[in-house]
């Protein structure tokens, strides 16, 4: 029987997964642990402009999900991240929406329409006028916070970087009228890239930051470690690192990786093996750190970035071409974890591919680090990226469930740049109903809908929110 398009029911598939979506996953607050909103646009509840603002970026800054899908259909990048009006902008997005057949964001950006708006019409060219000034009015009154209000986002953790000076997490944590608990969390990839040409130019800002030189390998440390300090003391429970190769030799000697850094300092040209050196003693010395403090560290691996030369020139990064990666990496991974287990000291730590065939490298490589009283305390993270779609997510699933503990996942995230991403998670929870429901309707587990219940309800919000805490 043909369904409603975007319908109440949409994506579950049988009795059992509706009764655990709105019995249980439905109710549940967000507890977004990884997103790039902007901390400025929080604190000061900003105003969007137009949609076009809200859902496609403005100078420079945007959802790169859309923009590479405008671009696979020919428009002009002036009608992308280029200088034509935000209405002309929105056209051409109407104007490519119906060809998105298939796609997760034309889903996405339905659910949007109807959980912010209202708009029950589809997005197309015949409907682009009435979205437009709808949207728009709408938008008078849907501030940055409003929109936070409105999806029941409990809390979210910003991206940061470690020069970064945390005045508006500053400003929020002493805001009793914001809802959202908002805390940062710390990104160290400019100190750990040391192949790349932004390298100098950071340590030259981190120096500023901490009113010291940098010009050993332990002048570094130092001021990695008083900058987490403070990231901590202003909430901080969670590092990020973009792993796009994961780099680690075993029993690198201080010497060694201090020989790498100070060739970095100077330009040099770095090799992968020096990468190794240096990388892993700075990702070790930090897992420790992490786990003085009782963090969560969180490795997203995988990711092949600025694949087009010519548009890196012109757009610089984040713009929309990357991709996955194949590179092996699981000995290496296996070796970072275990020197930090060794002495005890790894952290609870997410791990994220953005290729899916390195799924089962990961689900069984985290439960070689396990520990009591820790419930889950080594994560496959959820599917990321290129693969946070419906294939995407139930492969993640079925992986997940097949060699771990499926109740012990700590759910969904945006990743996202926009405040209008929130359905994302209920994408993703009907998406996890509909899987549970269909293993009771083929018999593989009893239909106990109490501890189901409790299941959707833990991946939901509960699990999450008791991980990244210190206790």
């Amino acid at each position: 029987m043909k369904k409603e398009f975007m319908g109440e029911d949409f994506l579950l598939e049988d009795e059992i997964s509706k009764k655990l979506y709105f019995e249980h996953a439905q109710k549940m607050p967000i507890f977004d642990y990884h997103c790039h909103l902007s901390p400025k646009e929080i604190a000061e509840d900003h105003r969007f402009s137009s949609i076009t603002e809200a859902w496609l970026g403005q100078n420079g800054a945007g959802d790169h999900y859309k923009w590479r899908l405008l671009r696979e259909l020919g428009i002009e990048e002036e009608y992308i991240t280029g200088d034509k009006s935000p209405k002309e902008k929105f056209d051409r997005f109407c104007l490519v929406m119906p060809y998105l057949v298939g796609n997760p964001v034309y889903q996405w950006t339905h659910l949007e329409l109807k959980r912010y708006f209202g708009i029950e019409k589809t997005l197309c060219p015949e409907n682009a006028e009435y979205i437009w000034n709808e949207t728009n009015k709408q938008l008078k009154d849907l501030t940055a916070r409003k929109i936070l209000q409105k999806m029941h986002v409990d809390s979210l953790f910003t991206t940061d970087d470690p020069v970064d000076d945390l005045h508006y997490h500053e400003l929020m944590g002493k805001d009793t009228s914001l809802k959202t608990k908002v805390l940062p969390a710390f990104r160290p990839d400019k100190a750990l890239n040391i192949e790349r040409d932004t390298f100098r130019p950071w340590i030259k800002a981190l120096e500023k930051t901490c009113s010291r030189s940098v010009t050993s390998l332990n002048d570094l440390l130092q001021a990695l470690d008083e900058r987490l300090a403070f990231f901590v003391e202003h909430g901080c429970l969670a590092s990020d690192h973009a792993l796009d190769s994961v780099h680690y030799k075993k029993g690198t000697t201080y010497e060694e990786a201090e020989k790498v850094f100070l060739k970095g300092l100077k330009g040099e040209e770095i090799s992968s093996v020096e990468q190794d050196a240096y990388k892993g003693f700075l990702l070790v010395h930090l897992g420790k750190e992490y786990h003085k403090y009782g963090m969560v560290q969180q490795y997203h691996i995988g990711a092949l970035r600025n694949n087009s030369t010519r548009m890196y020139s012109l757009l610089g990064a984040d713009s929309g071409f990357d991709a996955v990666g194949d590179q092996p990496y699981a000995e290496k991974l296996s070796g970072l974890l275990d020197e930090l287990d060794k002495s005890d000291e790894l952290p609870k730590t997410i791990l994220y591919t953005l290729n899916d065939a390195d799924y089962p490298v990961l689900v069984t490589l985290m439960n070689c680090y396990q520990k009591g009283g820790i419930k889950g305390k080594i994560q496959l993270g959820t599917a990321w990226w290129f693969q946070d779609h419906f294939d995407g997510m139930n492969k993640q699933l079925s992986y997940l469930a097949s060699d771990g503990l499926l109740s012990c996942f700590v759910g969904m995230l945006t990743d996202s740049r926009s405040f209008l991403s929130y359905p994302r998670h209920e994408y993703f929870r009907r998406i996890f109903c509909a899987y549970l429901g269909k293993l009771v309707m083929e018999g593989k587990y009893p239909e106990d809908m109490k501890t189901l219940g409790q299941i959707v309800e833990d991946v939901s919000f509960n699990n999450a929110k008791k991980y990244f805490s210190r206790s």
